[in-house]
């Protein structure tokens, strides 16, 4: 097998790539013995036919296509890992230039090779500072929402509806004296306060009792969805069935314990307010570093080739349809569902891809330039971290890790301190305040 090289624009190579003689007359066996046993011929019992009988009536190529399926991703990527000094960031576009019986199997694969990067300025950038302090109110809002979570629906019978409540209703509304479509309901809970009802049909029913029969005026607006209804007089008539209300439990010790692993309300409050801060400094981070990363990509130079990023495109795809059959739909549902055609969701994901792509190649050339190392301790943690995600010994993430997976997490170390570096060796500026 021989490989040989030609070099196109924008960072693209025309691959030709031989295989022996002998290799191709392998897999075309390796095709008659498969296809054998699906076709008949008169005289022999079924997949009994000798190969050259079988080429004399379908003609010689009879199995060249599957051969060459067979041969082809095998030779390409046995020579691709050989010359692996190339660098290749698309998927090939496969041409076959030979097939022929006593001859070597010949093809040309073009592909997108890694650009270089003529990098800009990227010590000494500024950047907007970012508050990661946890307030007071953000603290108290989180547990808030904890107590939200851990709150229980109590039915109320010793006074009227007050705003907050559930009320249970039955209803049906009336326009011009004529019922309507959609405007009835029966043991309906409506949450008051929560506007989800028209006009102030909610606030018309605080102060009603279990038992009270009132009539509900309302006036569509003119923008209703419901064009027959827009801009019209109605009234509802209500049956009030009962009362539920939110119960919160008390900001005490118990509470802390219920809901925590701390003792006291003082702890869980502190704890709260660590992973505020947490996420708060992780967030901020990563605000700073696509800020620097756009800067440093708006002051380089590189020729990306189309191909390379029509193939992280793909990935995105991909990725994006596992996650929606991980919903249980389909892409072709889920796309019908949020209204977008799945030509603009790939042109979405084309512009993301061209970001990533830049991203990559700017901190890959800063790692490149400033020498940056990643040692063994640099991927035992990495690998602790895998682990711990999915539960399994780091033994077994050392165990399962090939070759190439191990070299893609070193480059995305490396990716990573090179970032760390560009924000380390930013300016912070306080941010702009509006006029």
């Amino acid at each position: 097998m021989s490989l040989q090289v030609e070099n196109l624009e924008h960072n693209m190579a025309k691959l030709t790539i031989e295989a022996t003689a002998e290799e191709f007359e392998s897999s075309v066996q390796k095709a008659y013995q498969k296809q054998k046993s699906r076709i008949s011929v008169p005289g022999f019992r079924k997949g009994k036919a000798p190969r050259a009988v079988l080429e004399k009536m379908y003609g010689k190529t009879i199995f060249y296509e599957d051969a060459a399926n067979d041969l082809l991703p095998v030779v390409y990527f046995r020579e691709v890992e050989e010359h692996n000094e190339l660098e290749i960031t698309s998927k090939p576009k496969i041409d076959i230039v030979q097939m022929e019986s006593g001859k070597p199997f010949i093809f040309t694969a073009e592909v997108a090779l890694q650009p270089s990067v003529e990098l800009g300025k990227y010590k000494g950038l500024k950047c907007t500072a970012v508050d990661s302090v946890a307030t007071d109110e953000e603290v108290e809002k989180e547990i808030e929402q904890q107590r939200e979570i851990n709150s229980r629906i109590v039915p109320v019978e010793d006074r009227p509806i007050a705003d907050g409540d559930i009320a249970t209703i039955d209803f049906k509304g009336m326009v011009d004296g004529e019922a309507f479509e959609g405007g009835e309901g029966t043991d309906y809970d409506l949450g008051i306060g929560t506007h989800s009802f028209i006009d102030n049909f909610e606030e018309q029913l605080i102060g009603k009792n279990i038992g009270d029969t009132p009539d509900i005026n309302v006036t569509f607006p003119e923008d209703y969805h419901e064009k027959s209804l827009a801009g019209k007089a109605a009234v509802f008539h209500v049956t009030v069935k009962g009362i539920k209300t939110k119960e919160m439990p008390e900001l005490d010790d118990d509470f802390a314990s219920d809901v925590s692993e701390f003792e006291t309300m003082d702890e869980y409050r502190e704890d709260v307010r660590r992973r505020i801060t947490e996420r708060k400094e992780k967030e901020a981070k990563a605000q700073k570093e696509d800020e620097l990363i756009k800067a440093i990509v708006e002051d380089s130079n590189m020729d990306i080739p189309d191909a390379m990023v029509e193939t992280e495109t793909d990935q995105l795809m991909e990725n994006y349809r596992r996650n929606v059959m991980a919903q249980g739909l389909t892409m072709e549902l889920y796309l019908r569902y949020i209204n977008m055609p799945e030509a603009r969701l790939r042109a979405d994901m084309k512009e993301q891809a061209l970001k990533n792509i830049q991203s990559r190649l700017v901190l890959k050339a800063i790692a490149d330039k400033e020498g940056i190392e990643v040692s063994e301790e640099d991927m035992d943690a990495e690998m602790e971290k895998l682990a711990k995600q999915y539960h399994v010994n780091k033994d077994k993430v050392h165990e399962i890790m090939d070759d190439d997976e191990g070299k893609t997490m070193r480059q995305n170390i490396a990716i990573e301190k090179a970032a760390d570096l560009v924000i380390a060796e930013s300016v912070e500026e306080e941010p702009k305040k509006e006029e």
